[in-house]
């Protein structure tokens, strides 16, 4: 079969042809896939960046969208329309850039019958992770009204999906990011109330506190645009972050947490337990309108993967791009 693989450690992936795999464990799910999609993470571990992929050679892909082939679970038959984001995927696992992989059963969810596997695939780990945030956010007791929510790298595949569903609940959105000029009107029709440059949080924290401006934030830069998002968080609100785009280091301090209550809280995609996993998706299918995702998505061959790698880690690429397996 066809398949995207990281060789060796700090090499770039090559589109090669493997032995499809074989099911060998209680628990795991065979699928045909069909679709993937392309994250940061994926950029990384294509190019070779250090830090994601522990075991080689590995297909990539940390999305899975398909059709089940075998099972050694009760809980899935062949023919039932499955997704896979994140669970070690593209890791330390077979992931979605081939044309079959195996997956574990607990991190497996049914595709909803209103979604293609190729809407399916535009929601994947970006989606599944804006939906973690928002999910936080509401658990946090936030509600509409309460105040502005700030998403930072708004023009990326959380960001945009961020935007989009929290805007469907009714929040007001501001949103940052350094391509203004050309994201502008794309960010405010998926929802977003307001646009603002990167470049108003990015720089060193000018203060521990701030004027307080956000009642919650979706942060996946890190770094000092972090620390300036906590510095500017209104009494009892919350952080979601969920990357590091800029850095994984955090230049704060403890004076947000302590004197205006801020809670920091991260959106783990990974390891999420099957009960979030199926929320977090009930929560995509019901809620986000699917011309927005429509107007946030393209499409592309596994070919292409390579050649989109560098442009995604770059901050060229606005939303989300599907992975046609089939092509």
């Amino acid at each position: 079969m066809r398949a995207i693989v990281s060789q060796a450690p700090n090499e770039a992936a090559i589109l090669t042809e493997i032995d499809p795999p074989r099911l060998d464990t209680d628990g795991e799910v065979l699928i045909q896939v069909t679709h993937s999609s392309v994250n940061y993470k994926d950029g990384s571990t294509v190019l070779g960046r250090p830090g994601f992929v522990r075991s080689w050679p590995l297909t990539l892909g940390i999305d899975i969208v398909g059709t089940v082939t075998e099972s050694n679970s009760a809980a899935f038959s062949p023919g039932d329309h499955v997704t896979l984001n994140g669970a070690g995927a593209g890791e330390t696992r077979s992931g979605g850039y081939a044309e079959y992989a195996t997956a574990p059963a607990a991190a497996l969810v049914k595709v909803p019958d209103s979604l293609t596997s190729a809407q399916a695939a535009a929601f994947g780990t970006a989606g599944f992770t804006a939906a973690l945030a928002v999910l936080a956010i509401e658990d946090h007791g936030l509600q509409p009204g309460d105040g502005d929510i700030l998403v930072t790298g708004a023009a990326g595949g959380v960001g945009s999906l961020a935007i989009a569903l929290l805007a469907r609940r009714g929040y007001t959105v501001t949103g940052s990011t350094g391509r203004i000029a050309e994201a502008q009107d794309y960010l405010t029709a998926l929802g977003a109330a307001q646009v603002i440059d990167r470049q108003t949080l990015s720089e060193p924290t000018k203060a521990p506190l701030q004027e307080q401006r956000w009642a919650g934030v979706v942060d996946g830069v890190g770094s000092h645009t972090l620390a300036n998002s906590l510095a500017q968080t209104r009494y009892g609100g919350i952080a979601v972050a969920y990357g590091l785009a800029q850095g994984p280091d955090l230049p704060s301090t403890v004076l947000p947490f302590i004197l205006r209550a801020v809670t920091l809280r991260g959106a783990n995609s990974v390891y999420a337990p099957l009960p979030l996993r199926q929320r977090a998706w009930e929560l995509l299918d019901t809620e986000l309108d699917l011309n927005s995702l429509d107007l946030m998505s393209s499409s592309i061959s596994m070919a292409e993967v390579l050649e989109l790698a560098p442009r995604i880690l770059a901050g060229e690429i606005r939303g989300r791009t599907i992975v046609d397996v089939t092509r």
